[in-house]
């Protein structure tokens, strides 16, 4: 395991730079980074699942917090070693007890260029900041939902921004089971700093993109049970999911021909069309999965002029910014960028089928909020996976929020509910299941 004292770590990183059985230089794609993220190693496949590579204290406007940027190993689907890079956030004035409480946010879209990932914005360990809201400060999400709730509690907060948004390699956008690996690797990785002193348990958090993950996540128990990782014995207690989606729910949980396969994603990509800003989150998606399977092409589902300006966009773009591209490009004929007829449409089948929640009984309670003016992520998404869960023996509830909430008032209206919801997790109260 890799020392952190600034030296050693620096000279241990220039030596492995030296040797070819070392790290590689990682692919950015068209986009420059920043120091941090520039100097990165590549990935050994030896190298143990959140193992840090790379730490560095970095300051935060927010009084009482300290705060570290790390690069971790994680791995994706279809178990490729992967580097992801997060935030770690905890209080600097109570007392450094061991066994500190750990929490992990998984952040909702911010697009799929490398330079997308929420710990690159200046100051980063601060509130969850959206840009869609009166108060948003940026061009993109970032922050950490109640971060002051939770530092006064004394939990330790970390915060992935998940593999390709500033690590390298390709972003698979949406591929829950691959953002699960990185939020299930965070809590390795940040266990593994001195300073923090974190027990074994703790609970995950997600909204949007994020709320895919964690619910991915939670029936992942053979992959947070390995042995043989960075840091062992970790145990995910509660899960917390905000307007989370579930592809694979929505298809049959059977093999289906290729017209059958065929119907479905024609659905899909009409649900998710209806606008450009959906549009935008479709595409990623695809770019996403093309990223992960190597059997799947963009012109399965796009035109030929499609997949190119797709790849072109979303490879040196963020949510917001490509959105404003494909609209100023394309107007209301972006739809024209669609194949009417869709290629390779089974395995694209099998690939969201594996890609997304398998459907197996979760290893903790898990608590969804969800509004019904969500347009972004259908809440029936939600309501089908805690129906196929109840039916495993699961402990889900889940909980409208009150007035007309849509997708981006979810997390700030769900705040005040989940904090309780939380707290009594680590102090090992049983969840009200209800699944009952």
């Amino acid at each position: 395991m890799l020392r952190f004292s600034k030296k050693p770590l620096l000279t241990t990183l220039f030596l492995l730079s030296l040797s070819p059985a070392g790290f590689a230089t990682p692919d950015f794609g068209p986009v420059s980074m920043g120091d941090f993220y520039a100097s990165l190693p590549g990935v050994k496949q030896n190298a143990k699942l959140g193992e840090i590579i790379k730490s560095e204290k970095i300051s935060t406007s927010m009084a009482n917090v300290q705060a570290w940027k790390i690069a971790y190993i994680s791995s994706d689907v279809l178990e490729h070693k992967t580097l992801a890079t997060a935030i770690v956030a905890f209080s600097n004035t109570s007392a450094l007890k061991k066994d500190r409480p750990i929490i992990a946010w998984a952040h909702g879209t911010t697009g799929t260029a490398q330079n997308c990932g929420p710990s690159q914005i200046l100051d980063p360990a601060q509130p969850l900041n959206q840009y869609f809201l009166p108060n948003g400060n940026s061009w993109s999400d970032y922050g950490l939902p109640a971060m002051k709730a939770f530092i006064d509690a004394g939990y330790v907060i970390v915060a992935s921004d998940y593999q390709g948004l500033g690590a390298g390699g390709k972003h698979q956008y949406a591929v829950a089971a691959t953002q699960a690996r990185d939020v299930i690797n965070s809590i390795r990785a940040a266990s593994l700093l001195p300073e923090v002193k974190v027990g074994s348990k703790a609970v995950i958090y997600g909204w949007s993109q994020g709320g895919g993950a964690v619910i991915a996540a939670a029936g992942l128990s053979d992959y947070v049970n390995q042995k043989g990782t960075a840091k062992d014995n970790i145990e995910i207690i509660g899960v917390v999911a905000m307007a989370p989606y579930d592809l694979a729910v929505t298809f049959p949980n059977k093999k289906v021909d290729a017209t059958e396969a065929t119907t479905y994603l024609n659905q899909l990509s009409a649900q998710f069309s209806t606008n450009i800003f959906n549009f935008t989150h479709y595409a990623q998606n695809v770019w996403g999965m093309v990223a992960a399977f190597p059997n799947l092409q963009l012109n399965d589902i796009f035109t030929d002029e499609g997949a190119k300006i797709v790849n072109e966009v979303l490879e040196r773009k963020c949510m917001h910014a490509a959105t404003d591209t494909f609209n100023f490009a394309y107007g209301k004929e972006y739809k024209n960028l669609l194949r009417s007829d869709i290629k390779n449409a089974s395995a694209w089948i099998e690939a969201y089928q594996k890609s997304s929640v398998m459907p197996v009984k979760p290893m903790a309670p898990i608590i969804i909020y969800y509004g019904t003016d969500d347009t972004t992520v259908p809440p029936v998404m939600g309501k089908l996976y805690a129906e196929q869960m109840c039916q495993l023996g699961a402990n889900i509830t889940r909980v409208q929020l009150s007035g007309n909430q849509n997708h981006f008032t979810t997390p700030e209206k769900a705040e005040p509910l989940y904090i309780q919801w939380v707290a009594d997790r680590f102090a090992g109260k049983e969840a009200v299941n209800g699944c009952e």
